[in-house]
């Protein structure tokens, strides 16, 4: 059977070494401020960043305008709506004071009627 062979110690702190630099160069390799391919991507993400803040601010106003139609079809509902109980309460009001003078009117009739069988029965 063969051995299983790891790296000791060493191979690995030397391969950690190897990374690190590694990473380093790959860090360096990259163009900084001044280079005009850094200049160029910079310019690139400024102008998204405006782009991306347009649109949301388009978005914000089209929801506070949707927001004020909203309020305005609302408010314009509740009116409709406090009209109409306001008929219909004026309507019942009406009904209730033609009920009121038809059943005097029939009141009045009785009474004249008696009145008259009164008069009748006295002249008679």
């Amino acid at each position: 059977m063969s051995a299983f062979k790891t790296p000791d110690f060493n191979d690995r702190q030397s391969a950690a070494v190897k990374a690190r630099l590694a990473a380093l160069e790959k860090f360096k390799a990259k163009p900084g401020p001044g280079h005009p391919e850094f200049e160029k991507k910079q310019a690139e993400r400024i102008a998204l960043e405006a782009s991306r803040k347009e649109r949301e601010e388009i978005r914000r106003v089209e929801k506070e305008k949707r927001d004020a139609e909203e309020a305005v079809a609302r408010a314009i509902a509740e009116e409709d709506k406090r009209k109409a109980e306001l008929a219909a309460h004026l309507s019942a009001i009406a009904s209730k004071a033609e009920l009121e003078a038809s059943q005097k009117a029939a009141r009045d009739a009785r009474y004249a009627a008696r009145k008259a069988a009164k008069k009748a029965r006295k002249a008679g």
